[in-house]
């Protein structure tokens, strides 16, 4: 059976490249700082391929002397930092222009015409953490029914609400809205629906109903050549979000982590040949 098999491990950095300063970045060493705070972290089988023996990997705490897999490091080539950059080049799409980014938050104008289009204010527009802003905004949002607005590093236009009080379908109506409008000046890599609820225990927790907006690539990638050749392209969690579904033939959504990998495992074990992309 010809097929490859390809994860990502979002967010599993292995220590700052060259041009780690413009972004930001100067110092990060994300494999390294997890090792430091905490004790029960353990990698037998990444380690058993070679992980830790790459170079910059943790100072080389994981090494092996005879590593299974092959294994390196590569540097992007493509502008930019955000995810979809990221994957696109994976695919072998190169990126010369990167996506427009707003640390300071999306300009005023553009955001008082989506609040006209949706016909609602919203709260926030600032760079925060998804988790860490539900809860600062969550009750002013659940008081007076304003959607949450935030991005990231990224080039993304995030939207929180508790779907208690701006329904599922309303959320990605509202998202729908947004993507149509971040275009032009105000182009936006993404738009992500950010769905949570209150839980038993009165802590806001973010849902698996996520839904990315995304445009579609620049380009034919790898997917798009392998679907050509009438084989399989199965994606697995937000792989047909990045991608805009282009190129993808199967694709299945993701819960959790744990739900990602036994979605992975049982893409493994069905028979076909092509290409397993999952993040």
């Amino acid at each position: 059976m010809k097929r490859v098999t390809l994860i990502v491990l979002d967010s599993l950095g292995i220590g700052e490249l060259a041009d780690a300063e413009s972004y930001g970045d100067k110092g990060a060493d994300t494999l390294g700082h997890i090792a430091d705070h905490m004790e029960s972290f353990h990698i037998p089988n990444l380690k058993k391929l070679g992980f830790g023996n790459i170079q910059g990997a943790a100072g080389g705490r994981f090494a092996v002397e005879s590593p299974a897999g092959a294994f390196g490091k590569l540097k992007e080539k493509s502008k930019g930092k955000d995810t979809i950059t990221g994957h696109w080049e994976i695919a072998g799409l190169y990126t010369e222009i990167p996506f427009k980014t707003y640390p300071d938050g999306f300009p005023a104008k553009f955001m008082k015409a989506y609040e006209q289009a949706i016909g609602m204010e919203t709260l926030g527009n600032y760079a925060a953490s998804g988790t860490e802003i539900i809860e600062e905004l969550g009750p002013e949002h659940e008081a007076t029914g304003k959607p949450i607005v935030y991005t990231s590093a990224d080039s993304v236009f995030q939207i929180a609400a508790n779907t208690a009080v701006i329904p599922l379908e309303k959320l990605y109506e509202i998202c729908e809205t947004a993507r149509k409008m971040l275009v032009g000046d105000v182009a936006c890599g993404r738009v992500i629906a950010r769905p949570y609820i209150i839980d038993e225990n009165g802590k806001r927790v973010r849902t698996s109903e996520r839904r990315d907006y995304a445009v579609s690539p620049s380009g034919k990638t790898v997917l798009d050549k392998v679907e050509a050749t009438g084989k399989t392209v199965y994606a697995i969690g937000k792989i047909s979000d990045i991608f805009n579904g282009k190129g993808v033939t199967e694709s299945v959504h993701t819960e959790s982590n744990m739900d990602g990998v036994n979605k992975t495992i049982d893409a493994l074990n069905q028979n076909f040949e092509g290409f397993i992309f999952t993040n």
